[in-house]
């Protein structure tokens, strides 16, 4: 009776329980893979369905298709240049996203390493060319774009929507970007007399050694403007291209997170890796396009290629501007340029010093003197720290003369050689 018994039970757990476990680890193994794939699929509809500039996006895959069947450059040209766009616009997504989670101090940084990511990449693809003028007057044009169009829309747009009243923001911001604008040009002013007064001690070389030497410098100074200004010492300055609400106007809406960090963090690598692919068959059409375009290449360099790069920048900082909230729009656009001056140049100098390539910061005297005289603009226009759409339609016809003067540059390059 006992062993009948026992045998029933064997019976039992042996087999009654074998049923209910498969069909419940079948239900997990499902549910698991599930989950994943959910949430794989729901980021892609958060990042790339949500903005219509993304409409946009199946110009990069044509780019490549037109490069390797045709010989139409400015096609080429053009195609990779709206491919792009959508791509720096979702880079600067994905990096709002990040410093979410990341906090203010963090944020910062890596608002300050991705915010010019593509003038970066665009940039190093040109030096890796030999391309040296390229990448000067791409760089150079990133900021007369920032400080010009970007600043005079935003104001111009600001100044419509609020027209009873005047906007305001800190004074204290803008003081301490324009200081190192102003050192930036110093740095690049240099280099250019010293060339053309004639005066270097080893005709080439000297220029080249000094402009590595003041590239150093430059970039000890803004790791010196970054630590002051992510240690907290001082309240009164907003962080160098932070896109973050200052605390008094943090709102909930501001602070809404819709992917993870870990989606963050893969797409910004993934819009990285694609925007570099991009870069190279945009760096390899511009000579061709601007035969083709019948466009300088100081044009195309100057003032077409930062509107790709700028797209974000330009995007967030009219919006900013809009909703009344200044600093965050001087943050975007002049943050931008002071990282670009301070950071992206003298980087750019130091990576050609380490590909063999004489990379300097002789900008020729046009370039310079453009940047010398925007920068004095802008400051003029920033040290009351009030703005309207009247100093934003000023801006603005500055900057359609610097694309009507660049229209008509030859770059003296070829006669200086």
């Amino acid at each position: 009776m006992m062993e009948s018994h026992q045998i029933e039970m064997g019976a039992f757990k042996a087999n009654g329980p074998q049923v209910p476990n498969g069909g419940l680890s079948s239900v997990v193994q499902t549910w698991s893979l599930q989950r994943p794939v959910e949430r794989v699929l729901q980021s892609i509809r958060t990042v790339i369905f949500t903005s219509k500039l993304n409409l946009l996006l199946p110009f990069g895959p044509a780019t490549i298709i037109l490069y390797y069947t045709t010989r139409m450059h400015g096609l080429i040209f053009l195609f990779s240049m709206l491919g792009i766009t959508p791509l720096a616009e979702r880079l600067g997504y994905a990096t709002e996203q990040l410093a979410i989670y990341t906090g203010p101090t963090l944020g910062g940084l890596l608002n300050a390493t991705f915010g010019n990511a593509t003038e970066m990449i665009i940039a190093i693809y040109a030096l890796k060319n030999g391309m040296i003028r390229v990448v000067q007057q791409s760089l150079l044009g990133s900021i007369l774009s920032n400080m010009l169009l970007v600043v005079g829309c935003a104001f111009f747009a600001g100044g419509i929507v609020h027209r009873n009243k005047d906007q305001v923001f800190s004074k204290a911001t803008a003081v301490v970007n324009s200081g190192l604008l102003l050192m930036a040009v110093m740095g690049l002013m240099f280099p250019a007399v010293l060339h053309f007064t004639h005066s270097e001690v080893k005709q080439g070389a000297s220029e080249v050694a000094l402009s590595r030497f003041s590239s150093c410098v430059m970039l000890v100074a803004y790791a010196s403007y970054l630590y002051f200004q992510l240690s907290g010492r001082n309240n009164s300055y907003s962080q160098i291209g932070s896109e973050e609400v200052p605390n008094e106007d943090t709102t909930e809406e501001d602070e809404e997170t819709e992917i993870s960090m870990w989606e963050a963090i893969t797409w910004l690598a993934v819009l990285t890796i694609w925007i570099s692919v991009l870069s190279e068959y945009l760096v390899n059409a511009i000579e061709g396009a601007s035969d083709s375009l019948n466009l300088p290449v100081a044009f195309i360099s100057v003032i077409l290629l930062p509107i790709v790069g700028n797209a974000a920048e330009h995007a967030s900082a009219i919006m900013f501007a809009m909703k009344d909230k200044l600093d965050i729009t001087l943050g975007v656009a002049i943050g931008s340029s002071t990282q670009i001056s301070m950071f992206v140049i003298p980087f750019c100098v130091v990576v050609g010093w380490m590909m063999g390539q004489k990379m300097d910061l002789n900008f020729q005297l046009f370039e310079t003197a453009t940047l010398f005289i925007t920068v004095l603009v802008v400051a003029f226009m920033l040290q009351d720290g009030i703005a309207n759409y009247l100093k934003g339609l000023m801006l603005i016809l500055c900057y359609l003369i610097v694309a009507a003067s660049f229209f008509v540059h030859v770059d003296p390059q070829s006669s200086d050689d």
